[in-house]
């Protein structure tokens, strides 16, 4: 008797469970949960999440970052940022595939290590010298991915300090 009792009692909660999750209302800021389908939630995923350009700003700040990291000889600051630029890079290739050849052979097997390593030295003079290694590849990459119109901001303009 018991256990008749304790199944049509699981049996009524569950029911009460299913039909409240069922009736709960969307509300208007649910532009995921509200999709009518998988298929169009991953559609608005794709679209909110953009393509490269996203990655690129990201890119652009924590650069503009290592630069006022260094002015103040913040050298982990510097390095933390440039560990976040190659993280992001790789991130963003994964929305644009054909964006890879070009970011890993100019910047992240060619230049990265080398300007990690100025970074991790701790030597201003050093430091200051990966700083430009790193906004030359940045450059040429820009250069080879057809953009070449990237290279004329004032991002590209710093440099270290007089």
């Amino acid at each position: 008797m018991k256990a008749i009792m304790l199944g049509f009692g699981l049996s009524v909660f569950l029911a009460s469970t299913v039909t409240h999750a069922d009736s709960q209302e969307k509300k208007p800021n649910d532009w995921l949960l509200g999709a009518k389908s998988d298929t169009e939630r991953f559609e608005s995923l794709q679209t909110y999440l953009r393509g490269f350009d996203q990655p690129m700003w990201e890119v652009g700040e924590r650069f503009r970052a290592i630069h006022e990291a260094l002015g103040r000889s913040n050298f982990e600051l510097a390095a933390y940022h440039w560990e976040k630029i190659r993280v992001t890079i790789k991130n963003g290739y994964l929305k644009r595939p054909a964006r890879r050849a070009n970011s890993d052979a100019i910047l992240l097997n060619a230049t990265w290590g080398d300007v990690n390593e100025a970074f991790g030295s701790k030597n201003a003079e050093q430091a200051w010298a990966g700083f430009e290694k790193a906004k030359t590849a940045c450059m040429a990459c820009h250069a080879a991915e057809s953009v070449p119109f990237m290279n004329n901001q004032a991002l590209f303009d710093l440099s270290k300090p007089d």
